[in-house]
């Protein structure tokens, strides 16, 4: 799992002992995410599913892609499809995935980059793995989020982020045995490159056999934590959590995350997506691509979808389509 590292982590900055009169925040949840199917059927673990909206605003949905080694040949990706009503971000560990969107955006992104698109007032996107790839087969591991718009940005303007893994900010626990990386937001006074509409906090963080650490956290925001790979403990309590599993913790000041002793042969070390954001509480409408505050809202998007006023399909992809 390569995403991004560095040779010292001590050479980092590093984060703060927790205050004393800090509140370590209860766990309040663990679930299990079940396997799905996207796209054309490259496998996914369903990360939010059970779990209440309302413990994961402004977050809707989030799919943890593979980890999965292709055969030549099988690799496989999304058709074009579209979007209204809320950002979609990719964050690929492993492999390469290409995006295309039909208000000009897109690019190719690879271990430890992220692609951040506002959909907005309507796009439509594909994401596929490059002609290579296909053939050759290899590894494919990523996260895909959904990041909900406040009802006054739901029709902004759609835009598109290429954030490359040597923008992310990197940081360190006191004694060196996590990697922090900051992909959006703050963290202990750092921030990420990722602009969000949201206020939000994403950070993929490595941390090493037996090691632990404590992270500062926004308490006007929720927090989540889903393990990528390993296991390990959360909260102060030290629940235990393995890969494919999701937290929702209480309200507080900082999130404790611990990694067991061994892991197994496969993982080096628990590797975790730490997310949380401001709530929006505003009612939410969904169904399929389109993620609005009423049901006629979303209505008229599939009615625009139709009529074709979320976009067209660049002239270059038509034939692919």
């Amino acid at each position: 799992m390569p995403a991004v590292t560095v040779e010292n982590i001590l050479s980092l900055p590093r984060l703060d002992e927790p205050a004393s009169s800090a509140v370590n925040r209860p766990v309040k949840s663990v679930t299990t995410a079940p396997i799905g199917y996207e796209g054309e059927g490259f496998p996914v673990h369903r990360a939010f599913a059970g779990i209440d909206l309302s413990a994961l605003d402004p977050f809707i949905h989030m799919d943890q892609m593979g980890e999965v080694n292709y055969a030549p040949g099988e690799p496989k990706g999304t058709p074009w499809h579209p979007h209204r009503g809320f950002e979609t971000v990719t964050y690929m560990i492993d492999g390469i995935m290409e995006h295309q969107d039909s208000n000009g955006g897109g690019g190719v992104i690879s271990g430890g980059d992220t692609q951040w698109m506002t959909a907005g007032g309507g796009i439509l996107h594909i994401e596929t793995p490059p002609e290579h790839l296909v053939v050759s087969g290899g590894l494919f591991h990523g996260v895909q989020l959904w990041v909900n718009l406040p009802r006054n940005n739901k029709m902004a303007a759609p835009r598109y982020q290429d954030i490359t893994g040597n923008k992310v900010a990197l940081l360190s626990s006191p004694d060196g045995g996590a990697l922090v990386r900051v992909i959006a937001g703050e963290i202990a006074g750092h921030a990420g490159p990722g602009s969000t509409y949201t206020p939000i906090a994403l950070s993929h963080t490595t941390i090493a056999p037996g090691a632990s650490v404590t992270l500062p956290w926004n308490p006007d925001f929720n927090a989540l934590v889903y393990v990528l790979a390993g296991e390990g403990t959360v909260g102060a309590e030290r629940r235990p959590v393995r890969a494919g599993q999701t937290t929702v913790f209480g309200r507080g000041d900082t999130i404790t995350i611990s990694a067991s002793d061994r892991q197994d042969s496969r993982t080096e070390s628990l590797e975790v997506f730490i997310l949380g954001g401001k709530p929006i509480r505003e009612p939410i409408a969904m169904a399929g691509p389109f993620v609005m505050n009423t049901k006629s809202e979303v209505m008229q998007a599939f009615e625009d979808f139709q009529a074709g006023r979320l976009g067209s399909i660049p002239a270059a992809h038509e034939t692919l389509s």
